[in-house]
């Protein structure tokens, strides 16, 4: 196992759930031709946007979750603005969960390198994974005690289709042939990667999984497979998906579920009141999570 700054576990991200009577994680999709023109005059104009952001939501909001793309897109200085974001956010490490959002996955020792890169240098609490290399490509990121893997299983995207939703051979042939077992039938290929990582050493206290809010209504077959996981669950707001359906459909006794909205909140606003009406949004997001907490009697 590696030395780093050990993440909240299970138990502590529900706690922390309770106390701010939220499940929102900020998507700091922060993108430098979308980002306010004043800030341009700034030395590091994105991390600073990214401050302001942070410094305005953080009462409502659980998690942060810079997509690497918008960073790496600009070389060095991008890296540097993650780096840095992820350097002040270390500061409310009891407040908040980090997450780095770079969909990481590669054949065993280029993943440890990911892994020493994400959780060693940057020391971020999780790191979302791309699971279709296998089992190899995988269990790297989870030999970093007190870190969490978040495995992309059923994305929003329009290609989810192309492979996500295909049947495994395997259960097809058992299909054909009448076999019934009593583990849960495994229909779909998403549902196979959240079967199988079960075997990978990944537990309710390091691996979450990727759910798509315009999936909602696979979140009950989901649940049936990963009943006490957390699912990290993109695309309410801007997407389309439906934060009622999410918390229906996808909490379970501890939450469960950490819901994020990148655009809605972060670019609210392109002028100078960027932040006060990110904050805005961020609230009454949070507001509608305060009463869906309420009605699953959690707080």
């Amino acid at each position: 196992m590696h030395t780093t700054t050990l993440a909240m576990n299970r138990n502590e991200l529900f706690e922390l759930i309770r106390q701010k009577a939220s499940f929102l994680c900020v998507g700091l999709d922060s993108d430098i031709h979308k980002i306010p023109r004043h800030l341009l005059e700034n030395e590091d104009p994105v991390f600073e946007f990214n401050k302001q952001i942070i410094d305005a939501t953080l009462q409502y909001t659980i998690a942060y979750k810079p997509n690497t793309a918008f960073y790496e897109s600009r070389g060095s200085k991008g890296w540097m603005s993650l780096e840095r974001t992820f350097d002040y956010l270390k500061q409310f490490r009891h407040e908040v969960f980090t997450i780095a959002d770079a969909k990481r996955g590669d054949i065993g020792n280029t993943s440890k390198q990911y892994a020493n890169a994400f959780f060693r240098q940057m020391d971020v609490d999780a790191l979302t994974v791309a699971p279709y290399m296998g089992e190899d490509s995988v269990t790297p990121f989870l030999d970093f005690e007190g870190k969490w893997v978040i495995l992309l299983a059923l994305t929003s995207n329009p290609g989810a289709y192309d492979f996500q939703y295909l049947q495994p051979q395997f259960s097809a042939m058992m299909d054909k042939m009448g076999i019934r077992t009593k583990r849960p039938r495994i229909k779909k290929l998403f549902e196979q990667v959240l079967a199988t990582s079960f075997q990978w050493g990944g537990n309710e206290d390091n691996m979450m999984f990727v759910v798509g809010a315009t999936k909602a209504e696979m979140l009950t077959g989901i649940r049936q497979i990963v009943p006490g996981h957390f699912l990290l669950v993109p695309g309410v707001g801007a997407q389309g998906g439906s934060l009622e359906q999410v918390a229906e459909f996808g909490m379970n006794a501890q939450c469960g579920i950490l819901v994020n909205s990148s655009r809605g909140i972060i670019f609210a606003s392109n002028g100078k009141d960027f932040a006060e009406k990110a904050a805005e949004n961020a609230r009454e997001l949070q507001e509608n999570m305060k009463r869906l907490l309420h009605r699953k009697h959690l707080i």
